[in-house]
């Protein structure tokens, strides 16, 4: 007899009763889902992974700590089989045909009357796939189709042409320290939606390369301004193109809101009733650092970090920075924007108490191509950066932390 094809179809299980039998691998990996769908989910299992006891610890599914016994798929809707009992596999599978409750064998696909497609999910579509028959059932063929279709869901290059999906407004993008990887999944997939795209000097700049020709991508650095109207001209930029009807995408360095002037664009589009979404980035001040080996705490070295703005120096009326407060700190000092003003840092923090001889190590272009490490003292960071003619952007980072991390990083 020829071999039909598996129907797919979406279970409703909210409220409905699900039995799993064995408390392994396999049901950690599936509990969640099946409670995620709101599923009654009962275990029967003499053990269970430390994983699994804790769903049934916080009341997530109920346990019976036993063997599996006929009757157990009563009332059931749905069961996973995945016990190492080959007997009790088999007497649970009899039960559920007899029942008519669906069945899934981790054991035997070609004696369940179900099976567990490779899911994955994007913004309210789930992507399910199946082989065609049990025969040539392969787990990693099939999980791999899954991660490219959810992968070009979510990075915005799988949409139907007549169905692309526009987000009304402004978002506010980070994009993270440099490497185009390092953007979130939702930042790439608004970017991909995008009419504008005003980005900053310091973003994720291959990223643009992939926008469709349609895009209009300004670059901020080259709007028309005077040297004190900068943020007010981006400002205007971005109601501009919104009050147009398009999906406008503020693309910055690290994270809006860690130094990038997020909040002030947030108020600006507010005070005009433009919608604004805030994306969150990967900030410089943690993962530049972590690409060039430093950890920026460490037990036993470091239980605490503190980020700071370098872009006024600690003898300008402006700054707001309590630099005797961080020279006594014994944790870990992240400066960013501040290579042109370090040795005027390194000084004071030295005169208010830190040692001249901590560490300090200056990552430039971190996690780019051209990211280096160049290491120093507080004592020796200013001729340093002359004589290693380090440029911004560069991180800084100021304490023991620096020599914990092995040197191939670099």
């Amino acid at each position: 007899m020829a071999e039909h094809p598996a129907y797919p179809v979406g279970l409703r299980l909210t409220g409905r009763r699900v039995v799993v039998l064995g408390g392994g691998q396999v049901a950690q990996r599936r509990l969640p889902a099946l409670i995620a769908a709101g599923a009654k989910v009962h275990l029967v299992s003499p053990e269970a992974t430390p994983s699994v006891e804790a769903m049934a610890d916080t009341g997530e599914i109920t346990w019976s700590r036993r063997r599996y016994e006929d009757g157990d798929l009563a009332e059931a809707w749905y069961a996973l089989i995945a016990t190492s009992d080959a007997a009790a596999n088999v007497a649970a599978s009899a039960e559920a045909e007899r029942h008519r409750v669906w069945c899934v064998r981790s054991d035997d696909a070609d004696a369940a009357t179900a099976w567990t497609p490779a899911t994955g999910h994007s913004e309210g579509v789930t992507v399910a796939v199946l082989t065609t028959n049990a025969k040539g059932r392969d787990p990693r063929h099939t999980a791999a189709i899954r991660d490219a279709v959810v992968e070009g869901l979510r990075d915005g290059t799988l949409v139907a042409p007549h169905h692309r999906v526009r987000t009304p407004g402004v978002a506010l993008v980070g994009g993270g320290p440099g490497d185009p990887d390092l953007i979130t999944v939702r930042g790439r997939r608004l970017l991909a939606e995008a009419d504008v795209v005003i980005a900053d000097r310091l973003g994720p700049r291959d990223l643009l390369a992939e926008l469709p020709p349609h895009v209009e991508v300004i670059d901020a650095a080259k709007i028309p301004y005077g040297r004190f109207m900068a943020q007010e001209a981006i400002n205007n930029a971005l109601i501009e193109h919104a009050k147009q009807g398009k999906s406008v995408v503020r693309l910055k360095g690290g994270d809006p809101f860690v130094f990038g002037r997020g909040m002030e664009e947030a108020q600006a589009l507010a005070e005009v009733g433009i919608p604004c979404t805030v994306v969150p980035g990967i900030s410089s001040s943690i993962s530049v650092p972590g690409a060039a080996g430093i950890p920026v705490t460490h037990r036993g070295v470091a239980h605490e970090f503190t980020v700071v703005s370098g872009h006024v120096a600690p003898d300008d009326e402006r700054s707001l920075v309590d630099w005797p407060a961080l020279a006594r700190l014994r944790g870990t000092l992240v400066i960013l924007m501040g290579v042109d003003k370090i040795g005027k840092i390194a000084d004071t923090l030295v005169a208010h108490g830190k040692p001249a001889g901590t560490p300090v190590a200056l990552v430039q272009e971190g996690t780019t191509a051209a990211q280096r490490r160049v290491d120093a003292t507080l004592a020796t960071v200013a001729e340093t950066v002359r004589a290693q003619d380090v440029k911004p952007p560069a991180v800084i980072v100021i304490g023991e932390v620096v020599n914990v991390g092995p040197q191939a990083f670099e």
